[in-house]
């Protein structure tokens, strides 16, 4: 059984315009222009039950959208949605009760009271039985390592420190299927970790459900073998991390690191006519060739040996942000 259904759905705001100049103002009053646009265009997708799936796209993509309407914050304008055998907007009150939803800039919790009375709060407003509340909590409490952060009031929490307490917030009625929309954003790496491997533990232990949301894709590589990408309220893609890295990841990253200051026109012209494309490193006189085809990796680096002098080399496979980058930029759209 799906834990997500969704079928041609479609969500479209009015954009309105102001008329210019005083005459233009005062015909505003009695009507306004605008224009329909839709931020989610006629999408269709499935996710099964335990499947943990990455929903990614960039800035004004529809992401947001499309979880505000999977968890009934917004209705749709058309096309069906039923999560966990339910339309969210129908039959709201059982249905929360089903979800979990953690969104990176905003607060379930209490700001002005310590945080496990936050956690007893929202025991009441699930009505779950202290059998079942105290084992599952104490749990959550461990893993996330939230002791020291117990009695201490949400405003006062860092935001690696509060996000571990909203993580905690959404699964204290155990649900089975979590809603993560950019849950580490800001966070160090550290308080990343620790997320990603309790919620590791979670999906392979309860087999929650988790569909993520976020720009940092390092998350999605760790937690989600399937993805799906959103541009312009279109999908554009839809399947697994290891097809889209096969099929659009050809090729090889060679990291150079030089001993004198080297620009760009001058690698350009010693690779010239060779596929690959040179991006500054984030270091001082590192640069790396993006190559395309990976039997002329070894051209590429005797052409670079026998013109400079280098201190370091590496060669990488190609990033997953590299290949969505390209995708998005080069405005190549792969059906699903």
């Amino acid at each position: 059984m799906n834990a997500i259904e969704v079928r041609e759905l479609r969500k479209e705001f009015k954009s309105y315009s102001s008329r210019s100049g005083l005459k233009g103002a005062f015909r505003d009053l009695l009507t306004r222009n605008y224009k329909i646009l839709a931020a989610v265009d006629n999408i269709s997708f499935e996710v099964k039950k335990g499947e943990m799936v990455g929903y990614i796209g960039e800035n004004g993509a529809g992401k947001s959208t499309t979880i505000k309407m999977l968890t009934g914050i917004l209705t749709p304008s058309a096309g069906e949605v039923i999560v966990n055998g339910m339309n969210p907007h129908k039959e709201r009150e059982r249905f929360v009760r089903t979800i979990g939803v953690v969104f990176g800039q905003r607060s379930q919790l209490w700001w002005d009271i310590a945080v496990q009375e936050s956690f007893r709060l929202l025991k009441k407003v699930y009505n779950i039985p202290d059998e079942q509340y105290e084992p599952h909590i104490k749990e959550i409490i461990e893993t996330l390592d939230l002791e020291p952060l117990l009695d201490k009031p949400v405003r006062k929490l860092s935001l690696g420190q509060r996000m571990r307490c909203e993580l905690a917030a959404a699964l204290i009625h155990n649900p089975p299927l979590l809603f993560l929309d950019e849950p580490t954003i800001g966070l160090d790496v550290l308080v990343k970790l620790k997320i990603r491997e309790f919620l590791k533990k979670i999906n392979e232990r309860f087999n929650t459900t988790i569909l993520l949301t976020t720009h940092d894709l390092s998350d999605i590589e760790a937690l989600c073998e399937r993805v799906i990408m959103l541009d312009e309220g279109k999908i554009i893609y839809d399947g697994s991390l290891a097809d889209l890295r096969g099929n659009w990841g050809q090729g090889k990253e060679i990291q150079f690191q030089f001993d004198e200051v080297v620009v760009k026109p001058k690698l350009m012209d010693v690779t010239e006519g060779l596929p690959v494309e040179w991006k500054q490193g984030e270091q001082e006189n590192v640069w790396v060739a993006v190559v395309t085809k990976e039997e002329v990796v070894s051209q590429i680096i005797s052409l670079v040996a026998s013109q400079f002098k280098l201190s370091d080399m590496r060669i990488n496979e190609v990033s997953t942000e590299e290949i969505i980058r390209n995708i998005y930029e080069e405005g190549v759209f792969y059906g699903k």
